[in-house]
């Protein structure tokens, strides 16, 4: 057999490899949606979800070794899908539209747990504000205060980024907290932050500056119903544990 004939035969064992790889990438990508489809919420491993959303920005090829690594690097899929654009990008496999896909996912969460606690009284929805607030702070590397108003019928006015940094009268100013629910004609307001560090037990000064705000608070007729603090192992009421 000539050399022509040798780097023929190995192209086109080559060629079918090639094509029988991407056959079977085909059929599990066929596989996983048809399980997507038809089964329920639970139908899929995080990996798996993860997998699927890698599809549309990989036409071809075995997404599964990027998702694991995902998750492997993040955590957990909610942190996946709460990662900045370049941290996402920090893991091999991953582009531009890759990371786009990702990131879309987790605005469109974000803004459906937020459309259920704009549609409700936020007191009579409880559970529904903290879905909301766990998908939108829980995973961020920096501390951040909002400060949710509400009207009279405890409805949701504004939800005011105060700023990014430890909660203290620095960061927050309880004056200007209060000032800002008359401008808005807020009746009350829900504190919220997140501690980076995942453990969302209060420090004295989340505690003090709390306090301060309520009587601020309770000198101009608007109440504080709550300081909320998130993290990624959990969330704690102030109010629930005596503290407000």
């Amino acid at each position: 057999m000539t050399q022509t004939e040798d780097m023929f035969g190995e192209g086109t064992a080559q060629s079918e490899k090639s094509d029988t790889s991407k056959h079977a990438g085909a059929g599990h990508r066929a596989r996983l949606r048809e399980r997507l489809l038809k089964g329920g919420a639970e139908a899929l491993a995080d990996y798996e979800v993860l997998e699927y959303l890698l599809f549309a920005g990989i036409r071809q090829g075995d997404t599964k070794p990027i998702a694991k690594a995902l998750l492997k690097h993040f955590g957990s899929l909610s942190a996946v899908l709460s990662a900045d654009p370049a941290a996402l990008k920090q893991v091999k496999g991953v582009g531009d539209t890759s990371a786009a896909a990702l990131k879309s996912v987790g605005i469109a969460a974000r803004r459906m747990a937020r459309s259920e606690v704009s549609a409700k009284p936020v007191l009579g929805s409880w559970q529904n504000l903290i879905d909301y607030l766990a998908i939108d702070m829980a995973h961020l590397t920096v501390e951040r205060v909002r400060v949710l108003y509400l009207d009279a019928k405890n409805r949701l006015i504004d939800d005011h980024h105060v700023g990014d940094g430890s909660i203290d009268e620095a960061a927050i100013h309880p004056r200007e907290v209060i000032r800002k629910a008359m401008d808005v004609g807020a009746s009350a307001l829900i504190l919220v932050h997140n501690h980076p560090s995942g453990n969302p037990e209060p420090s004295r000064a989340d505690i003090q500056v709390t306090q301060k705000i309520a009587e601020a608070g309770r000198l101009l007729g608007v109440t504080v119903h709550d300081h909320v603090i998130v993290g990624r192992e959990g969330h704690v009421s102030l109010r629930a544990k005596g503290l407000l």
